[in-house]
């Protein structure tokens, strides 16, 4: 996998692509695609960590892809390095000309700068497109500018794709995404209702800041993040009206006709079809029932 560094960690020179990327989506991929292959330095992906907005405006801002996640997807399009660049008040207070020169030129020694035509940077992001180009040829460094990529829907984006994930609709997110969403998360004790009923199921605790989909019961696959071999499984995500109504969401996954030692172990997931939003049962033996009826109904969706 390649390297996720802070500037000061970084491999220089730099060809870089700047900006969040945040599920690298088709115009994601056209931006760094530009440095991907140049001579002019290590291509490099450059984003900010936190978001900008959870500092400047105490957002919550949900990943679709964590940094580790990232740094996999990356490795394939030729970048070798994604450089984290720490955002605070003291980097946002920064002019679109000392964040040039600070960071892009001095901690990075940029010599090729690729972003997308509506990003922007620098206090009050005052820095666009044109700024950066003109910054860049002052300095002798080379700037591209990619296309904004529109689909019969509109604009590529990742609030689209924000929103087809939070509404379960696995379908659009991984056509947006030009690949399959995937999660994942290491197994914890439950409190063991899942096997008493019959229907044993692993507790997952995913990383506070991953996007899940939204709350439901889904058609997935899922696998030890060690191996190769996904199985199919009946996944529920969100609260647990009939076991115990005052819990915290949670996150439980039950491989349909397979035994497996998940204890300690890291699980990825890839949910591929939302079944039924949740749903009180009045027992435990409604429940067993019902859940039977989301495992044949999810193999009928995997198979």
């Amino acid at each position: 996998m390649i390297s996720v560094c802070s500037p000061l960690q970084a491999h220089l020179p730099t060809a870089l692509a700047l900006g969040s990327f945040d599920g690298l989506h088709a115009g994601h991929r056209s931006v760094i695609k530009t440095i991907s292959k140049t001579n002019l330095g290590i291509p490099t992906v450059v984003s900010f960590w936190p978001h900008p907005r959870e500092v400047l405006f105490g957002e919550t801002r949900l990943r679709l892809d964590l940094p580790s996640e990232k740094a996999v997807l990356l490795e394939p399009l030729g970048i070798k390095q994604l450089v984290l660049v720490p955002f605070d008040l003291s980097l946002a207070s920064l002019s679109a000309k000392e964040f040039f020169d600070q960071v892009l030129i001095k901690q990075l020694q940029a010599k090729h700068i690729s972003i997308g035509a509506n990003f922007r940077f620098g206090k009050n992001r005052e820095g666009d497109p044109a700024i950066l180009s003109k910054l860049g040829r002052e300095s002798n460094v080379e700037v591209s500018v990619g296309k904004i990529i529109e689909d019969d829907q509109g604009r590529m984006s990742s609030s689209r794709i924000r929103s087809a994930l939070r509404a379960g609709d696995l379908k659009l997110t991984n056509i947006l995404l030009g690949r399959e969403y995937s999660f994942c998360g290491s197994v914890v004790s439950g409190k063991g209702l899942g096997k008493e009923i019959g229907w044993p199921t692993a507790n997952l605790e995913v990383d506070a800041r991953k996007l899940l989909p939204g709350p439901g019961v889904y058609a997935a696959f899922a696998k030890d993040a060690d191996t190769d071999v996904f199985f199919p499984a009946v996944m529920n995500l969100g609260l647990q009206p009939t076991v115990d109504p005052n819990a915290h969401s949670a996150t439980e996954v039950h491989f349909i006709n397979k035994k497996l030692n998940l204890a300690q172990k890291d699980l990825v997931v890839k949910p591929i079809e939302r079944i039924r939003g949740q749903k009180k049962f009045d027992s435990l033996q409604d429940l067993s029932n019902q859940i039977n009826l989301d495992a044949k109904q999810a193999l009928s969706i995997l198979t």
